[in-house]
């Protein structure tokens, strides 16, 4: 669009100088690069959906902090507990879309939408942002089990259906997920044992309580090098660094088999492009820093990565995905 000037005494009008002020602001629209230019110019919020100290609070405050310094602005990190982190999902869903407003939550954003009879959002009310944390689910059982492969402790299930012991972080967990799908892949079948939480499944197994669990594996890597648990399997399409001599799921038996849980940053739906690809770029950048990244895979995690489109991408395929599993195993929350 051009703008006419009108010109009195050989000057451009205050007039016409604010309609083309207005005009450009207008032709700018909230997606263009323009918008991204000064963010952020106040507090971030950023909202977790867990209780403080666990994995995904730890990712955020690491996050928070190099943000903060990155961005010379306060990143604040806000426990919203509840209803399996579909409270403070709910709040992010409905916030501002200006990216002040920001949710780091794990593949549990995408499965409540699947197990809630009502979910307070769907997975349309969110802009990914950027799929930062990537790991594994890994198999273990107790060593007195008297099991050292996967391919034993199947055929144990096999021989003993509805016997073997498995101890689920969740009831409708990612862990439960790709557990489920290994029963229906494979035929076996297990006595599932719902926990309020990993940890407590995890010291189950070690005391002999319970046979096994499927479980993040960040969670238990010390346990495993201490021989206090036997791995038998991560469910990710490639072995992690972190233990390099335990074998996919996929390799021992169940071909194509992948489940990769991860921890990313989503924005509501129709925040600008500009902004939340800055933010993608900003997180990335810090993640890729070695310090950050040796410190985060010493944890037991991945640096992840990907652009806003596939990560979005990405989430509309789990949820697909993961659907059928729920109503095929008529899983629900406990």
């Amino acid at each position: 669009m051009k703008i006419k000037n009108t010109k009195r005494g050989g000057k451009v009008s205050t007039s016409a100088l604010v309609l083309a002020a207005a005009v450009a602001v207008a032709w700018a629209g909230p997606g263009r690069a323009a918008d991204a230019g000064a963010f952020p110019a106040k507090t971030v919020r950023m909202v977790v959906p867990v209780s403080a100290g666990g994995s995904t609070d730890k990712i955020a405050r690491l996050l928070a902090e190099k943000l903060n310094a990155k961005w010379g602005q306060a990143v604040v990190v806000e426990n919203v507990t509840g209803a399996g982190g579909s409270i403070g999902a709910a709040q992010v869903a409905k916030a501002a879309p200006d990216g002040y407003t920001l949710l780091l939550h794990s593949d549990a954003v995408v499965l409540n939408t699947a197990l809630l009879k009502k979910p307070p959002y769907a997975l349309k009310d969110f802009s990914g942002v950027v799929r930062a944390i990537a790991n594994p689910q890994i198999l273990v059982v107790r060593p007195t089990l008297g099991v050292k492969t996967f391919q034993q402790y199947l055929a144990l299930a096999k021989k003993s259906p509805g016997q073997v012991t498995v101890g689920l972080p969740t009831s409708g967990g990612i862990a439960h997920i790709a557990h489920e799908m290994i029963q229906t892949q494979t035929g076996i079948d297990v006595n599932y044992i719902p926990y309020p939480g990993g940890g407590p499944a995890a010291v189950d197994v070690m005391g002999g309580h319970i046979d096994a669990t499927m479980i993040t594996m960040a969670a238990v890597t010390e346990f495993i090098k201490a021989g206090r648990l036997v791995p038998l399997a991560v469910t990710t399409s490639y072995r992690s660094s972190a233990l390099p001599d335990v074998p996919t799921v996929a390799e021992s038996g169940v071909p194509g088999f992948d489940v990769e849980s991860w921890q990313g940053i989503l924005a509501p739906a129709k925040t600008p492009p500009a902004v939340v690809e800055k933010i993608n770029r900003d997180v990335m950048e810090i993640l890729r820093q070695p310090d950050i990244k040796a410190q985060v895979e010493s944890m037991g995690y991945g640096v992840a990565g990907g652009t806003p489109a596939e990560f979005d991408k990405s989430l509309r395929q789990d949820l697909e995905r993961y659907s059928k599993v729920i109503k095929d195993a008529r899983i629900t929350l406990q």
